[in-house]
């Protein structure tokens, strides 16, 4: 049996998520199109009958504005010094900027390389063929996949390119488990994607989310959550008038909650001002980060 583990890298929002989830067919990481939308390293796990693959979904590096942005950056460029392969997903339909040369400077030449591609629905053959030139003058022995994640396209060439470069090994987890994440994390993650796809551009990377309680039963879960703000000012946005946006916003993250679960779902959110959270240790600490 093939195993190992693969980091997944790349600047925000050009598609690294999407392509976990559809990896591994099944949603464990959210995806939005704001940038900056993972946080964390969250950890896929891809089995077959020959093999078990350890993705690691990393965030976007970006240039920091605080102590969360420069964890982020952290625990991206620290994820690919330990794995067997890197995967770097570019936007094929963005030319190359500074944020591609600092990932480029950091990726470690003596680990396998794949570039995927992605968006190649967005882009003509010519421009296809300039973005593979571009990868070749840099990274002479690269490995490219063309993908588009949304419907997964060539993600299956992708599974493949991967594969040969893994060592033989055994499982690291059990074949019915997909992510090394909490539940509570999980839950968490699925308020903040509801949180950000209905704040548009008005205050989405001040918000986070904190699962204070999980009560299952046998065909409902009880759920107690917070979201957290940066200023007294954004409070009143995300409850919205006569609180009808947080009301929006449960119910879209009730949805998704319950396809999670398989169960019906009782889902209670508070907004809570935090100020300056987002340089906070403690607060960092306690929201996982």
């Amino acid at each position: 049996m093939k195993s190992g583990f693969v980091a997944i890298i790349g600047k925000s929002n050009v598609g690294k998520s999407t392509i976990l989830n559809a990896i591994l067919e099944r949603k464990v990481a959210i995806v939005t199109d704001k940038v900056q939308t993972t946080r964390d390293v969250i950890r896929g796990i891809y089995n077959d009958d020959d093999s078990q693959i350890v993705f690691l979904d990393t965030p976007g590096i970006h240039k920091p504005l605080h102590t969360l942005g420069e964890r982020m950056n952290d625990s991206a460029l620290k994820t690919m010094r330990s794995v067997d392969v890197i995967v770097v997903v570019i936007d094929g339909s963005k030319k190359p900027n500074k944020g591609d040369e600092i990932i480029y400077q950091k990726l470690t030449k003596n680990i396998p390389i794949i570039f995927a591609i992605n968006k190649i629905d967005l882009i003509d053959i010519l421009t296809a063929n300039e973005r593979k030139a571009e990868i070749m003058s840099r990274f002479p022995n690269a490995h490219i996949v063309e993908t588009e994640a949304k419907v997964g396209f060539n993600i299956d060439q992708l599974i493949k390119e991967i594969k040969s470069f893994l060592p033989e090994g055994p499982k690291y987890y059990a074949s019915d488990v997909i992510t090394d994440k909490s539940s509570s994390y999980l839950v968490g993650e699925l308020i903040r994607e509801a949180l950000l796809n209905a704040l548009k551009e008005e205050v989405p990377h001040g918000v986070a989310t904190y699962v204070e309680t999980i009560a299952e039963e046998k065909t409902k879960v009880y759920i107690n959550a917070f979201i957290y703000v940066e200023r007294e000012s954004h409070r009143p946005i995300i409850i919205g008038k006569g609180g009808a946006r947080l009301k929006s916003i449960g119910t879209h993250a009730r949805v998704a909650i319950e396809e999670f679960y398989n169960k019906k779902v009782f889902l209670e959110l508070h907004v809570l001002v935090k100020e300056n959270w987002q340089n906070s240790p403690s607060i960092l600490k306690k929201l996982g980060y």
